[in-house]
């Protein structure tokens, strides 16, 4: 027996299989009829959901990392980012993120909403957040990561980022959200 087709936008799914899982990814490889009306194959890579975190001081410092990241194969200045864990929400992840890459703990969390860095074929929603009222400490780093914190005046962050230093998208959308609307509010 044949499972029913699934509609999905303009394409119609015939199947759906999945072709590999690990704790982070997993990908799956659809049978489809396109857009067109013809029969093709559609592959979709879902990542666990994750936040990005851009922690600014009192004196309007931004707090970032660097670390080399292997996907791109080079070192990458970016916002504190992490995926979010089985039956935590988006801020507690945050907390815990900031925290674990940086040592830093905010008092004052604004959530500035979700982006989805990539569309076409690839899941991944990441929530954004502002931390303020900041207290540092010492980082929790996981065997995977060798983060440096970089600490900037928050205009030269924004500067960098304007002139594609800074190419983490999730980071970039996050740094320009807070340019361009200010600091308020707070998670909840």
């Amino acid at each position: 027996m044949s499972s029913p087709i699934q509609q999905h936008g303009p394409w119609q799914i015939i199947e759906s299989r999945e072709v590999y899982r690990d704790p982070w990814t997993r990908l799956r490889r659809d049978e489809v009829i396109r857009p067109d009306g013809n029969p093709g194959t559609y592959s979709v890579v879902d990542l666990k959901p994750g936040v990005s975190v851009l922690a600014i001081d009192d004196d309007d410092n931004a707090y970032l990392t660097e670390e080399f990241h292997y996907g791109v194969g080079r070192v990458t200045i970016e916002t504190v980012s992490g995926g979010i864990e089985e039956g935590e929400d988006a801020c507690t992840t945050a907390e815990r993120e900031l925290q674990e890459e940086l040592g830093i703990s905010a008092t004052r969390w604004t959530d500035l909403g979700s982006v989805d860095p990539f569309t076409a074929n690839v899941v991944s929603p990441t929530r954004l957040f502002l931390a303020e009222s900041l207290t540092t400490g010492k980082p929790q780093l996981e065997g995977t990561e060798l983060i440096r914190c970089v600490k900037l005046p928050f205009q030269r962050v924004v500067a960098m980022t304007m002139a594609g230093e800074i190419t983490h998208a999730p980071s970039a959308v996050l740094i320009l959200k807070v340019a361009l609307t200010g600091k308020r509010g707070n998670c909840g």
